[in-house]
């Protein structure tokens, strides 16, 4: 019996209604560790090129990773691959919660589902054993009441469920996967996904916990974050949430303001981390196992904005996205917009996005209020913002058109295409290349599009030398610079932040700069955790290995360079604010690229070389590519 993990990967043929278990060897385990990379092995191998995202064919995979359930901070994730109805290329999502740690208790490393079920069904996996059960009671309802019934069916009030909400059933393109009614798997539209595939929700219960190598190891590891929690940089999210970065965000010119014409909001304050703290703060909730309990649990009991704290509350993206982004300064309606993602199961992050670009072009006259069911989609409109977050999630009226996405709409309505902020028609996160310049290069590069979550962000270079010096980066760059050195950073930590990804731990815990844990700690813990005699080197060789999977499976799809750029707005000047008159230029991004592929051994297109492949064990993808 190996340690940490379990050997299982669970197949569910739903065309067929039959389940299968695979017992992939050590060997598998080691090199691929679990989450994304893992996903994104299957996904290549099952899921044919062409493949329609919503179709039958389409594969969704729902990985655990090595360190899974172990009693330490940051373990507790999932990520969810499956050929994207966003973007039309690879797809990938994380989420924390209590899920994961409960799927690896039942029994099981990964699922991986195939085809397409005749009528709504959910799984439920449960200490080994396997079941499909009908889900037609299920469909349409909120996330919180779809828990509530399951539970109450299988008579047991700890069991924990994944599931797509009801605006991916009805077809919006940036469904989210949602556990605990208020975790997202939520971007590149996963729940659309398994709503395609007529699979309501995954159950999970367990007692079957994997055996750990070194106890002690990882007891002395979770007994070092404790005691250095409150001294570390991490302990302010915990205090206030990711909302803590409001108020720095604005102040250095950073926050997306109006559809990103500004990267300063004059009411930042009034939607700040602090202001939430004091005003709609009902308490702080945890993934399992973890110390920092950074996320937000808000409660509205009177006024036009109520919100139960079962939904959780905003986190700086949805706060960003829902009001900056909208010029929206009531929290409590970005707090009501934030449920009704979580109720119906959405991206807060392209759903805000998308009001926003709707608002700009309404803003411009590009849209009336004939187009827009005679709401009036202003900047600052905050009812506006709920009321049309609702109608996307329903899909009615304009919500529909909107449901699709900013690049989409803009395609259907053949107006605002300049106007849209998204890269491989993903919208852009609440992170701005303007003042952190590395990351134009990575939302251009990156897979499955525009994601701040998948390197580390330039002022850490400078702010924390000692953590860049383990991964060999040894001359800090100033934020405001794209030149070789800080290329190097943004590939080094890109490939740090794609092991965390696919050992499956989370990038608030375990990272190169603020977190927690440092890279040296990741490599203690997966030694605790599995008794591999694993080095950081090997570690940055498993994240490096998920990219250029990734970028395979995009190749095969015919897609390269020619989709690796950034939106036109950024190349204009922004308005306001420390960042007043400071842009992206076409040139640097194109220079910084070049130079990207050529270190990621890519060719002139972005594609891995057969030679790349190969260094990586991953000759079998070079001969599914025909290299």
């Amino acid at each position: 019996m190996p340690y940490g993990y379990h050997g299982k990967i669970l197949h569910v043929d739903l065309t067929a209604g039959k389940v299968k278990v695979e017992e992939p060897g050590e060997t598998f385990y080691r090199k691929y560790m679990g989450g994304s990379a893992m996903g994104a092995t299957y996904l290549l191998k099952h899921t044919p090129p062409g493949a329609d995202p919503l179709g039958p064919e389409n594969t969704l995979s729902l990985m655990v990773g090595v360190v899974t359930g172990a009693p330490f901070s940051g373990q507790s994730r999932v990520c969810a691959t499956a050929k994207s109805p966003v973007t039309g290329l690879v797809g990938d999502s994380q989420a924390g919660g209590f899920w994961p740690a409960e799927l690896k208790a039942a029994g099981f490393d990964g699922i991986v589902i195939h085809g397409q079920a005749e009528r709504p069904v959910y799984l439920w996996v449960h200490d080994g054993e396997v079941e499909l059960r009908d889900a037609a009671h299920l469909w349409g309802q909120f996330t919180a009441d779809v828990e509530d019934a399951i539970r109450e069916e299988l008579d047991d009030r700890h069991i924990q469920i994944l599931q797509c909400g009801p605006a991916a059933e009805k077809g919006v393109r940036f469904g989210a996967l949602i556990n605990n009614a208020n975790r997202a798997n939520g971007r590149t539209g996963m729940g659309t996904v398994m709503a395609s595939k007529n699979l309501k929700a995954v159950a999970v219960r367990g007692q079957n916990r994997p055996e750990l190598a070194d106890p002690d190891a990882v007891k002395a590891l979770a007994k070092w974050g404790v005691d250095h929690f409150e001294e570390s940089d991490i302990y302010g999210m915990g205090l206030l949430g990711t909302a803590e970065v409001v108020l720095p965000q604005n102040k250095g010119g950073g926050l997306p303001t109006r559809n990103w014409a500004s990267g300063f909001f004059e009411e930042a304050e009034a939607i700040s981390g602090q202001r939430m703290a004091e005003t709609i703060l009902k308490g702080r909730d945890t993934c399992f196992g973890c110390v920092v309990r950074c996320k937000r649990v808000v409660e509205i009991t009177e006024g036009p904005y109520r919100v139960d704290p079962r939904y959780g509350g905003p986190e700086y993206e949805t706060i960003a996205t829902m009001g900056s982004y909208c010029g929206v300064s009531d929290l409590a309606a970005i707090a009501r917009a934030n449920q009704l993602c979580n109720m119906y199961g959405m991206d807060t992050i392209s759903c805000g996005a998308t009001i926003a670009w709707a608002m700009d072009c309404f803003e411009q006259g590009l849209l009336t209020l004939e187009d827009t069911d005679g709401i009036e989609l202003r900047f600052g409109n905050a009812e506006a913002l709920v009321e049309m977050v609702e109608r996307i999630g329903k899909r009615e009226g304009f919500g529909r058109v909107l449901g699709g996405g900013s690049a989409r709409a803009a395609e259907t309505l053949g107006v605002g295409q300049h106007l849209v902020v998204a890269v491989k028609n993903h919208e852009l996160p609440a992170h701005m290349p303007q003042v952190k310049r590395s990351l134009a290069l990575i939302y251009a590069v990156n897979p499955f599009g525009a994601d701040h979550q998948s390197h580390e962000h330039d002022p850490c270079y400078e702010w924390y030398p000692e953590r860049s010096a383990e991964l060999d980066l040894l001359d800090p760059q100033p934020a405001d610079v794209l030149n070789a050195e800080k290329v190097r950073y943004a590939l080094y930590t890109q490939r740090l932040y794609s092991c965390l990804d696919s050992v499956c731990v989370c990038q608030f815990v375990f990272g190169p700069a603020w977190q927690l844990y440092g890279p040296s700690q990741l490599v203690e813990a997966v030694r605790a955790v599995t008794g591999w005699n694993v080095s950081l080197w090997e570690l940055m060789k498993v994240g490096e290995r998920r990219l250029n999977l990734l970028r395979a499976f995009n190749a095969r799809e015919g897609i390269g360079a020619e989709a690796d750029t950034v939106p036109p707005k950024l190349l204009i000047p922004l308005q306001g604010g420390k960042s007043d008159g400071v842009a992206v230029t076409a040139e640097e991004v194109e220079a910084a690229k070049t130079l990207y592929y050529g270190m990621a051994g890519w060719d002139e297109n972005g594609r891995p070389m057969r030679g790349k492949l190969e260094e990586l064990a991953l000759g079998w993808v070079a001969d599914e590519l025909g290299l």
